[in-house]
């Protein structure tokens, strides 16, 4: 025994081998998130430079920073990285990558070769859309809004337009990927119902990959086709329908957003029950309103156009449709509280995510309710309200779970334990910094302030600055755990196989895993999730 204890180490994923060949050409699902998790990492901070000029530019009303030109580059170069480089791909290519395999038994995905070429394919994209906003950026925003985008801009559209149509190349694969991989290579004795709900949100997220990127591709190729060959598919003077292009974009990027929360959804159904020590309440309403949320998600692209001439029967069509996926959301939301109740809680940083994650999200929804309603969304289209609601989901959610992933998961993946103390300090920091940025965008909309203007009366000048000021504090809280994650690699503590005591499959084999996961394949006797109470037979 120990002699093999003694060998272990040399045997793990991250110690096979340590030249940057065996890195850029490894099919190990492990090695491969990891290479996510740095080039992701570094689209964070690129998208997070363009945000901190953003907010420097609204602390003074006058706009005397930069140009309304460079800003509108400069808000454009935000939400293009963040959104297309970070948010979309972020849980699903780390974490997903890394984990799936553990979760169900596996010893790599379906497909490792097409794993290792969807990062090349995403860092293809990723380097050709950073090269375009360098060489003068864009200034249509993220959503690249026609006419704008084909006929009045003279900016470098059609390079990041192929920049992110090759990112998208990418999700599909890697959806792909996880759907053969859940269907096909599940250890004896693990059912569908015994699945983590983590591989439920990431199967769903996969499923809109896989069928939605498509249309997102066809759209930008439809734009730069009118750009350059001057048909007539959005332009009315040439027989197009101005309508059409946000038709297309948002019934991809409704379902985006659900690529972004659903696994950060998964996320936190993993965490809560091993913090609270209790199992996941409802766990069949769990995994089924994943899939009716990814589902239902396909039918609501059309409450982002109430303002844009659509049909009055078409928006309470769209508004009812709205409404009717927050029931799912609901349930999430209330399972997980439900898990909470008279739970063994420990507030560990992962758990402190997790928590943040779900107030964040049921604030970002419930508003969102606010904007599905008709009357209301007149008023608050295109304000500071839509800002904050979009990034109290995306960030306060998407971000929140991310980090909180990081942390219950870094022990597994690097082999060595954080400072507890400084993962708390961060996760607290964050939280109140992000509400100290975004909420008074609330009421900024709510008063009339329009988005993408970068002077503004006097009077909004308290709540940007508070906006300000949060983001300043946000940053603090983003860089420290980039801080001492880098010192855990070389002074942390050792990690156990399973310090969390936590049931899942991931934490039966040695952290870090060996090169295929497995010594042995595992067989599946029991549900997910079996904790009991401390000291009552708590099976791990």
């Amino acid at each position: 025994m120990s002699a093999s204890t003694e060998t272990l180490p040399a045997a793990d994923y991250l110690r096979v081998s340590y030249t940057l060949r065996s890195w850029l050409t490894s099919t190990d699902h492990k090695r491969i998130a990891l290479l996510y998790l740095v080039s992701i990492t570094a689209f964070f901070f690129v998208g997070g430079a363009a945000a901190t000029l953003i907010r420097l530019e609204l602390a003074t009303p006058q706009g005397d920073l930069v140009s309304h030109d460079t800003y509108n580059k400069l808000f454009t170069a935000h939400g293009v990285v963040m959104v297309w480089l970070f948010l979309i791909p972020s849980i699903p290519s780390v974490l997903g990558n890394f984990l799936m395999p553990l979760m169900i038994g596996a010893r790599d995905l379906a497909f490792p070769r097409l794993n290792l070429a969807s990062w090349y394919i995403y860092m293809v994209g990723g380097i050709v859309t950073l090269c375009a906003l360098a060489a003068g950026g864009v200034d249509t925003g993220w959503t690249f809004y026609t006419p704008l985008s084909t006929m009045f801009t003279r900016t470098h559209v059609v390079l990041v337009l192929l920049g992110v149509f090759i990112t998208g190349f990418s999700s599909i694969l890697t959806g792909l990927n996880f759907i053969v991989t859940v269907h096909t290579m599940r250890a004896p004795g693990m059912g569908w119902f015994r699945l983590p709900l983590f591989v439920w949100a990431n199967y769903a997220t996969s499923i809109i990959l896989v069928l939605a990127t498509p249309v997102l591709a066809m759209t930008l190729l439809l734009v730069a086709a009118e750009r350059f060959l001057h048909v007539g598919i959005f332009d009315p003077a040439l027989g197009g329908d101005p309508l059409l292009f946000q038709h297309l974009f948002w019934f991809y990027s409704h379902p985006a957003v659900y690529i972004m929360v659903l696994p950060g959804m998964g996320v936190v159904s993993e965490i809560i029950p091993c913090f609270a020590r209790k199992r996941i309440f409802g766990y069949r309403f769990m995994a089924y309103a994943l899939l009716a949320i990814a589902s239902i998600g396909f039918l609501v692209w059309g409450h982002h156009m109430f303002v844009s001439g659509q049909s009055a029967y078409a928006g309470m069509v769209f508004s009812l449709l709205s409404f009717l996926v927050a029931i799912p959301s609901a349930i999430k939301v209330f399972n997980w509280s439900a898990t909470l109740y008279r739970g063994w809680i420990t507030f560990s940083a992962p758990m402190l995510y997790a928590l943040g994650f779900v107030g964040l999200f049921t604030v970002g929804g419930l508003t969102g309710l606010f904007l599905a309603s008709l009357a209301l969304d007149v008023h608050l289209t295109d304000t500071y309200f839509v800002v904050a609601h979009f990034h109290y989901i995306m960030v306060g959610g998407t971000v929140m779970a991310y980090l909180g992933a990081i942390h219950f998961w870094w022990p597994k993946i690097s082999g060595r334990m954080y400072p507890e103390m400084w993962g708390r300090v961060a996760a607290v920091i964050i939280f109140f910094g992000f509400n100290l940025t975004f909420f008074p965008q609330y009421i900024l909309g709510y008063e009339g302030m329009p988005r993408r203007y970068h002077t503004y009366p006097p009077e909004f000048q308290v709540l940007h600055l508070l906006s300000s000021s949060g983001a300043a504090l946000l940053a603090v809280g983003y860089l420290m755990p980039l801080g001492y994650f880098a010192w855990s690699m070389y002074y942390g503590k050792r990690a156990e196989p399973n310090p969390w005591r936590a049931t899942g499959l991931e934490w039966q084999t040695s952290s870090p895993p060996p090169v295929h996961n497995f010594d042995r394949t595992p067989v599946v006797t029991q549900d997910a999730y079996a904790y009991s109470p401390p000291g009552r037979g708590e099976q791990v």
